[in-house]
């Protein structure tokens, strides 16, 4: 069963507590915090509840399938002029805004949902608080990660200007490529991992195809997995976001970024509704849970980052993650840089994140998942959740 993919995700799982709290507690506490996600959501389990918010269950069994209109347009799209594809695209941003079922560039359901089974929990049990491992390391509040994907050999030739960027801003990234697209210089990429940068698979050859038919999917996934080796990666990204967990499982990774929280923008819209890394079956999912840099800069063009830095915000109440992905082919344009070269600096005044390359945060997700001593988990330390007196979750490092 697809639920399987994700049945590790559970309350319990993601609240790591320090006590034996029984499963049926659990279950009582997630059953009465479940109306928080709306009407549409009646799991009888919580398996198939993690299946409808994390595995995009919702949306139904036709969800990892384009429709015909856009298959045709990924099968055009290499022909069509930038500004044709652009202009499609912000026509096409009107009509898929109005019919998303998440909130964008905010949906926190699932955040609130969280909140409020450990809430049920403390009141239900009758429990004054609950000691549980912190969601970072070393007393971070929120995680910041930075990703790029490199979709053409003119992205390439600009890598190194965009790593410059990261590193005066006293940041570090993950750079993906697409193996088999263009000529990938191995000179670059070595000189970024001795610089403290990261490198990824971006797909195969970007042409919109990758998961057409499952036969074409495991075909490819093995030349997928032959570039990871060659690389030594163990991250990927799936071009333009096209996914299917179930097939995923077939890639030799340690996580993957094909995920956002929300982003109704994108071909295959929806999302996962999730601020932090999940399992999805053998690997660590990484949603992005800020908005690409074309979104933001070319489709609603904005002239400042003020939508990445608003969701920062929500992500830090919550202990989330903020990941976001930008493109080296997009960063070329003036006004997408110095959106983005903005952004960097005012990341760089605060303090209460923990910065990290996407492999160090799944590792640690996954070590955290799996410790039941704290003791031994490096840079781990403690928190309390609480109830205040107006009966509000209130969560406090020890």
């Amino acid at each position: 069963m697809m639920e399987n993919l994700w049945s590790a995700n559970t309350p319990a799982r993601f609240w790591q507590c320090h006590v034996d709290v029984p499963k049926d507690e659990w279950q009582v506490a997630i059953q009465n915090a479940t109306p928080v996600l709306g009407s549409s959501f009646a799991p009888s389990d919580t398996d198939e509840l993690l299946a409808l918010v994390l595995g995009e269950a919702q949306f139904g069994p036709g969800h990892w399938r384009l429709s015909p209109a856009k298959r045709l347009y990924y099968t055009c799209k290499p022909v069509l002029p930038r500004a044709l594809t652009y202009f499609l695209r912000r026509i096409h941003r009107l009509h898929a805004q109005a019919d998303s079922r998440l909130g964008w560039p905010v949906e926190d359901r699932y955040a609130r949902f969280l909140w409020e089974v450990i809430r049920q929990l403390l009141i239900t049990t009758g429990r004054d608080s609950l000691s549980f491992t912190h969601f970072w390391p070393k007393r971070r509040q929120f995680a910041f990660v930075l990703t790029h994907d490199v979709e053409t050999d003119k992205g390439q030739a600009y890598v190194r200007a965009v790593a410059d960027l990261d590193e005066s801003s006293g940041f570090r990234s993950s750079f993906n490529f697409v193996p088999e697209r263009y000529s990938l210089d191995t000179g670059l990429i070595e000189e970024l991992r001795q610089r403290g940068f990261e490198v990824g698979v971006h797909g195969l050859n970007h042409d919109g195809k990758l998961f057409s038919s499952h036969t074409e999917f495991k075909r490819r996934a093995e030349r997928i997995n032959h570039h990871l080796r060659a690389l030594g990666a163990v991250g990927f990204r799936s071009p333009l976001t096209h996914r299917h967990p179930e097939w995923m499982q077939a890639l030799d990774i340690e996580y993957d970024l094909s995920f956002f929280d929300t982003d109704p923008l994108e071909a295959m819209p929806g999302g996962v509704m999730s601020i932090w890394p999940f399992t999805i079956g053998q690997f660590v999912e990484l949603p992005y849970t800020l908005a690409q840099d074309c979104t933001l800069a070319v489709i609603l063009r904005e002239a400042t980052p003020r939508l990445w830095l608003q969701k920062v915000d929500f992500v830090r109440r919550y202990h989330g993650m903020a990941l976001v992905n930008t493109h080296p082919d997009y960063l070329r344009d003036p006004a997408t840089w110095t959106v983005y070269a903005d952004f960097l600096q005012v990341m760089k005044s605060q303090e209460e994140y923990w910065h990290a390359l996407p492999r160090d945060v799944a590792r640690w997700w996954n070590a955290r998942a799996h410790t039941t001593d704290i003791e031994s988990l490096p840079d781990a330390v403690r928190s309390r959740a609480r109830l205040d007196t107006e009966g509000e979750i209130v969560l406090e490092l020890e």
